[in-house]
């Protein structure tokens, strides 16, 4: 039986430089909030064929340095989205008639300007809304098992949004309101992972009576393993396929990636051990 417990060290080691790296990231880059937050144009083009997007993206990028484009396929039509935080309305209409030079069928379908005052409030509902959740989940697991497995899965869970936000700042990927929908379902997920792990180790508490904390937890690790590993792939495969086969979700799918392997990785590595760690701390306490 493989020691997990015992190698605690080792699993807090790679996730305090992965997250380390990353909080130096985001002090020096920040994060790369695209319109959502901070405010911007999006435009929307109904290509009505295919286009070569590198070209297209080129072709525009005269009219802002700020533009990002993607291209979608909807209703058996080829779409240009290009979202831009400082383009202006004369730019926008000198933009499209670029694109409609070269490609003759292309028709401007929408133009949406959102204030940065409605970012702000967007970030501001999206903290609330993980807050609540985070104590909603803390109170369930508390009552549902024991206060001990409540605050390690809390802690499980900032790792992970902590994981994603490092490799978003590293890589400067746009976060935009997407992602908000993408870490709360992260949440979701992880936990619903780490619950399993819980549930054996506590019935694993009244089966293995007069076995040590560690052997307990590494046994119920050990048992769980194989259903972590089989859930999370089977996961990735579909929401890779859809990362790649519908690349008008890539801002959801991209975060759902990061999360649900970092997920796993804390069900396993962070959770349980955090646990142990808690409950022989609490026994000094007493002793």
């Amino acid at each position: 039986m493989f020691k997990f417990v015992e190698k605690t060290k080792i699993w807090f080691t790679i996730s305090l430089i992965v997250i380390a790296i990353g909080i130096v990231s985001l002090g020096v880059k920040g994060l790369n909030f695209g319109i959502d937050f901070k405010g911007g144009t999006l435009i929307q083009i109904d290509m009505k064929q295919e286009f070569d997007k590198n070209e297209v993206t080129k072709m525009i990028k005269k009219y802002a340095d700020d533009i990002q484009t993607n291209k979608a396929y909807a209703d058996k039509s080829v779409q240009l989205e290009v979202r831009s935080n400082s383009i202006t309305n004369d730019n926008v209409s000198k933009l499209f008639k670029e694109v409609k030079s070269k490609y003759k069928k292309a028709e401007l379908k929408a133009q949406d300007t959102i204030g940065a005052s409605i970012g702000s409030e967007l970030k501001h509902k999206a903290f609330i809304a993980a807050v609540i959740a985070t104590i909603a989940m803390l109170i369930y697991i508390g009552v549902r098992f024991e206060f001990k497995f409540g605050l390690a899965a809390i802690i499980a869970l900032v790792h992970d949004i902590l994981i994603t936000l490092s490799v978003y700042t590293l890589l400067q990927i746009p976060v935009n309101s997407p992602f908000i929908a993408a870490m709360l379902t992260i949440l979701g997920y992880s936990i619903n992972d780490t619950i399993v792990v819980f549930d054996r180790i506590r019935e694993n508490q009244k089966k293995m009576r007069g076995k040590n904390i560690n052997e307990i937890t590494n046994s119920s690790i050990s048992q769980t393993l194989t259903r972590s590993i089989n859930t999370v792939i089977t996961t990735l495969f579909t929401i890779i396929a859809v990362n790649i086969l519908v690349p008008s979700v890539r801002e959801f799918t991209i975060p759902l990636i990061i999360g649900v392997i970092s997920g796993c990785y804390s069900s396993i590595f962070i959770a349980s051990p955090t646990w142990v760690l808690l409950k022989k701390k609490t026994k000094k306490a007493t002793v």
